[in-house]
């Protein structure tokens, strides 16, 4: 059972693939070997759900924004400001709503299992501290290849510039960008601090990690090995999400101690940014249908 995903081995997503390949093979007594592949060995997100549909890679966990790619209502989970903290993501993800999405995934060869947490994007650059709204004119962000978070930094004021993880750090480093929008645990292990000056924690947008295994691997599993996977599974979504929020709290100490300015939003700025990005729902509910965005909205209250 082959496992890839982009992270590098030290960031949360990978120590739970890593937790889970020894859960597996204990509790098959062997019969299911497990080998995790970190650091995108086997390709980017994208080639990596290719190779879930093809069954040449058996499981990987990755954000929302590139499985939208295959299965498009995927993307309502990355409107911005849609979760106010991570207690409320996992209530709604864990609820109907983020089983009828895993659901949708079976139409392209693949079996979700449930949804892991990559965390929080925040806001990084290297030309002036972000304390308002204001402050992101005109600045360059590199941001997901993705229509919905392009389109979420333009009505912010930014310059939207889509590019791969891989080319980032490179293009910070050579000024083609100002600035990047991740989860901190990728800030840390990406060293982007040492191209960047500035960090504002805007919780833009949650990023959820679904954990999927492919249906051509699971059609070949017995019951009883479906059974461990899926429990396996669930002990390890609570063990990476606890190990996600600690790591979370240590690259911002990290980060500090490192040199970079952590700015907080007062509570008037951050109701300022949630105004500005009211557009991107006015876009985008008809295309993941008004009543599952409604329905979201309620739930993430």
């Amino acid at each position: 059972m082959k496992l890839a995903v982009v992270t590098s081995k030290d960031r949360s997503l990978t120590k739970g693939l890593y937790k889970f390949g020894e859960i597996i093979e204990k509790e098959t007594g062997g019969s299911i070997k497990v080998e995790v592949y970190p650091d995108g060995q086997l390709g980017g997100d994208l080639a990596v759900f290719e190779g879930l549909k093809m069954g040449t890679i058996q499981g990987t966990t990755m954000s929302t924004g590139p499985i939208s790619s295959f299965v498009p209502r995927f993307a309502v989970l990355d409107l911005p400001f849609l979760f106010k903290d991570a207690e409320t993501a996992y209530k709604v993800l864990d609820g109907e709503i983020g089983k009828e999405l895993l659901k949708d995934l079976q139409s392209v060869g693949v079996i979700g299992l449930n949804y892991w947490e990559n965390g929080f994007r925040h806001l990084t650059n290297n030309v002036r501290e972000v304390k308002s709204v204001d402050d992101i004119k005109g600045l360059k962000i590199r941001t997901l290849e993705n229509k919905l978070h392009i389109d979420l930094w333009k009505e912010l004021g930014a310059n939207p510039v889509p590019m791969a993880y891989t080319e980032l750090f490179t293009a910070l480093e050579q000024h083609v960008v100002d600035g990047q929008e991740n989860p901190v645990g990728n800030v840390k292990t990406g060293k982007f601090n040492e191209v960047q000056k500035y960090l504002t924690k805007t919780g833009h947008v949650y990023n959820a990690s679904v954990f999927m295994i492919s249906k051509k691997f699971w059609d070949t599993l017995s019951n009883k090995e479906r059974e461990i996977i899926t429990k396996a599974a669930e002990e390890v979504k609570d063990y990476q999400r606890k190990l996600n929020q600690q790591e979370d709290k240590e690259s911002f100490d990290y980060l500090k101690q490192q040199g970079m300015v952590i700015t907080e939003l007062t509570p008037e700025e951050k109701q300022k940014f949630i105004e500005k990005v009211q557009a991107v729902y006015k876009k985008y509910a008809p295309q993941f249908g008004e009543d599952l965005v409604n329905r979201l909205v309620e739930a993430g209250k």
